[in-house]
């Protein structure tokens, strides 16, 4: 299908030159992050980067044709990618490779896919579909349609175990559920009850009495609250990336110069722990445009959805926006310590393919979404 000219101009291109400009900012803080290790291996400096660049390609394509298709003909093919991906969330568990003890990946020749960053897609326009209608939004019949959908994908990445990735398809059910015309009532009583729930289980597994969290996850609650309880084990990580943040002071260390990092105290340094990177080596100011950046994003991820054509627009351009609302608030707040250590990424920073493929799509998603809008936006 061929996009009218006068569409092209409602390119937001705030929100694409933000996106250029975090990419750019990644490939050097990946250099810099894994410099040293790879030297000392003997590998090439640039092997992360040059990953990176290969899936921002992949990407780039992948996300023009996501861009050139109406987002509205997306619905005939909504059911057929939910169970496409929810098949290989299930794959994941029998076949995938496991790494540090979880099976999340699966190997597609040289190339590694996480089928729980595309299921983070999938699910975004099987809701957008339920909530298009306003009134499943407001009927029990539709929440909890709307709740399975979002159960099946979180419960089978819960196995893997991957319990921060499941954590954001609560934040997406509840995002998409308030902007698809949720009476607020219903929504503040569901999540306090979801929130007491959590307490109940995570009291449990403590006690012993259950054993739906697993041991090392319990650890990094523990050391959510106290990370000096165990300084030298599950401590250790969130201590060394708050003296790393700490010791960039206003401008940093510069490129290569983050001692936390190079001299290898700072563990994940380019995956987990790439923010503490950016504190460290840019300081203060780094930090700032770097979360100025993804402010932007989420303004105009925002802006887009608020004037989209129709309710289905405006829910897959918020429901796109909140993954990235979610990965900042708990990556950055993970490196603060001021939340549990869960191994989410930051977009567009922390090397890997899956991630940087399924940002480039979701940016593809909003930007689909403006293109075709039918109201001014300023």
């Amino acid at each position: 299908m061929n996009i009218p000219r006068r569409y092209w101009r409602n390119l937001d291109w705030p929100l694409i030159l933000a996106v250029l400009c975090l990419i750019a900012i990644g490939m050097v803080v990946i250099y810099s992050a894994s410099y040293s290790q790879l030297v000392a291996a003997g590998l090439s400096p640039f092997y992360y980067v040059r990953r990176q660049a290969l899936a921002f390609l992949l990407g780039l394509v992948l996300s023009v044709v996501a861009v050139w298709i109406d987002y509205r003909d997306w619905k005939r093919w909504s059911r057929l990618v939910y169970a496409a991906t929810t098949l290989l969330l299930v794959g994941v568990l029998f076949f995938g490779n496991r790494v540090f003890g979880s099976q999340r990946w699966v190997r597609l020749g040289s190339l590694s896919i996480q089928p729980s960053e595309l299921a983070k897609l999938a699910l975004i326009l099987m809701l957008a579909k339920v909530f298009e209608n306003e009134e499943n939004a407001q009927d029990v019949k539709g929440v909890v349609q709307a709740a399975l959908l979002t159960l099946v994908p979180m419960g089978l990445i819960m196995l893997q175990p991957d319990l921060g990735t499941a954590v954001i398809f609560v934040g997406l059910f509840f995002a998409m559920w308030y902007v698809g015309n949720a009476r607020l009532k219903p929504l503040a009583i569901t999540a306090l009850v979801l929130v007491a729930l959590a307490a109940i289980v995570i009291i449990a597994s403590l006690k012993g009495w259950i054993g739906i969290i697993k041991p090392y996850q319990l650890t990094r609650i523990l050391v959510f609250l106290d990370p000096y309880a165990d300084r030298d084990g599950a401590g250790w990580n969130v201590i060394q990336s708050i003296i790393a943040i700490g010791s960039g002071g206003f401008f940093g260390k510069g490129i290569l110069g983050g001692t936390q990092s190079s001299l290898h105290f700072l563990p994940a340094n380019h995956t987990d722990f790439v923010f503490s990177v950016i504190a460290e080596e840019f300081g203060f100011l780094g930090s700032l445009v770097v979360l100025a950046l993804f402010v932007i994003m989420i303004w105009r991820g925002l802006r887009i959805a608020a004037v989209a054509k129709d309710t289905y627009g405006t829910l897959l351009a918020a429901g796109a926006t909140s993954i990235f609302f979610f990965h900042l608030v708990i990556n950055v707040g993970m490196t603060l310590g001021m939340m549990p250590v869960t191994g989410l990424p930051l977009p567009f920073i922390t090397a890997g393919g899956s991630t940087m493929i399924t940002s480039l799509l979701a940016v593809a998603v909003i930007l689909n979404v403006g293109l075709r809008r039918s109201k001014i936006m300023f």
